[in-house]
């Protein structure tokens, strides 16, 4: 019987040459500039956030001539002035501030738990139960939500036909402070999750075994196993929920009514309303500082968060 006569594939042969053209173009000896091409569009998005800033910065220092709405052509610090001074922005401010702080508790108390079940249940069923509920919100949008929200806890919404039910009188329960911490609480639950989840994985399950079996009740065991182990999640979380809820804008613009707006919408109001680009470039500049200072505090206090659990194991 004679042996059938092999041949070199014709796809082998294309990806043959496409590697010869690939090392004339590229030879070994490039090598090790390959992280920093890969890290070039990276770095040219900063480059780019960096001019903006430079740029917003400038406008900062120019007041707006009422007369014909511009700019004037001299710096001045009068913007910051106006930004410390007034009281209006400080009560935006700490509107702000008080807000996400009270946001980020919230939601890291609710969301711990939900992490742990999601990655310590045993039932596949659940845990992608819990998945599908936690992804699903992603989907649907910050604004959707939010005039879903609307419908909900309207006047003649859900919420107030179910306490009519009762017996109770319709609530004013949109268009206040509480509404708007409710939906930024909602609204973050899925961030914090994602980020405790990872942290809670690296946490393995004999540990807290080992804790039962030397005698620690569930409490002792998250209080002294689970809970120093999932520090890395916690802080990466309280990051993301904090520095998101204090910058947020849709959430406070829908649910407050306008009557309470974070600095988000402060600037807007001072870019698109008024037209005073000066102190609206002012207010974003503050935003970014007052941001950039509570990260670091965070980052001296408690550490890097995830950003050290590579480094932890070592």
């Amino acid at each position: 019987m004679r042996a059938a006569r092999s041949a070199y594939p014709i796809t082998w042969r294309i990806m043959d040459a496409l590697e010869a053209f690939a090392a004339f173009v590229w030879p070994a000896r490039f090598g090790r500039a390959i992280p920093w091409l890969m890290l070039a569009p990276a770095l040219l998005l900063v480059g780019l956030l960096a001019l903006g800033l430079i740029q917003i910065g400038d406008t900062s220092l120019r007041t707006l001539d009422r007369s014909t709405f511009l700019l004037s052509e001299e710096h001045t610090l009068e913007n910051y002035r106006r930004a410390v001074t007034e009281s209006l922005f400080a009560t935006v401010a700490m509107r702000s501030l008080l807000g996400s702080l009270i946001v980020t508790i919230t939601t890291l108390i609710l969301a711990f738990p939900y992490a742990y079940l999601m990655v310590r249940t045993p039932s596949a069923l659940l845990r992608k139960l819990l998945l599908i509920a936690l992804f699903l919100p992603f989907f649907i949008g910050q604004v959707v939500r939010a005039y879903g929200w609307l419908i909900i806890l309207g006047n003649q919404g859900l919420a107030n036909e179910a306490l009519g039910l009762v017996g109770i009188a319709p609530l004013r329960l949109l268009y206040n402070y509480p509404a708007v911490l409710f939906g930024l609480v909602q609204y973050m639950l899925p961030f914090a999750v994602l980020m405790l989840a990872p942290a809670l994985t690296a946490i393995p399950e004999e540990l807290e075994a080992a804790a039962g079996s030397l005698g620690a009740n569930w409490v002792r065991t998250f209080r002294h196993v689970v809970l120093p182990l999932a520090r890395p999640g916690l802080v990466g979380a309280g990051l993301v929920v904090l520095t998101l809820s204090l910058t947020d804008f849709a959430m406070p613009a829908i649910l407050g009514g306008g009557s309470q707006d974070f600095i988000a919408n402060a600037i807007y109001d001072q870019f698109f309303r008024t037209s005073d680009q000066g102190l609206g470039a002012t207010l974003a500049l503050l935003l970014v500082a007052v941001g950039s200072l509570l990260v670091g505090l965070v980052f001296t206090l408690f550490g890097a968060g995830t950003l050290a659990m590579g480094r932890a194991r070592r």
